[in-house]
């Protein structure tokens, strides 16, 4: 009990030390890991890897809403502009450089 109320601050600290965005996935991850590495005798352990793990996943969510959110602009803004070019497009940018 004692050890897992050590860890539990331990992680609560590096939440709070690190930025916002780094701390969403980090403290779910951790908090999961945790919990699982508890069950087999590497609380602390498992905390470090489910903060890793959990930080990677966010910003894989953070990225697919980017992109989502750019999609759906770019396709406004063609409804409104038929000349509109999505700056984001790979085929533009590579015929640019070649």
């Amino acid at each position: 009990m004692r050890r897992a109320l050590i860890t539990a601050a331990t992680v609560l600290g590096f939440a709070a030390a690190s930025t916002s965005a780094n701390a969403i996935g980090c403290f779910s991850g951790a908090v999961a890991g945790a919990v699982a590495g508890h069950m087999a005798h590497h609380g602390v352990l498992g905390a470090i890897g489910g903060c890793i793990a959990g930080h990677e996943w966010h910003k894989h969510q953070v990225r697919q809403a980017d992109l989502q959110n750019r999609q759906a602009y770019v396709q406004a803004r063609q409804q409104q502009d038929p000349n509109y070019k999505d700056p984001w497009s790979q085929s533009d940018t590579q015929s640019q450089t070649h």
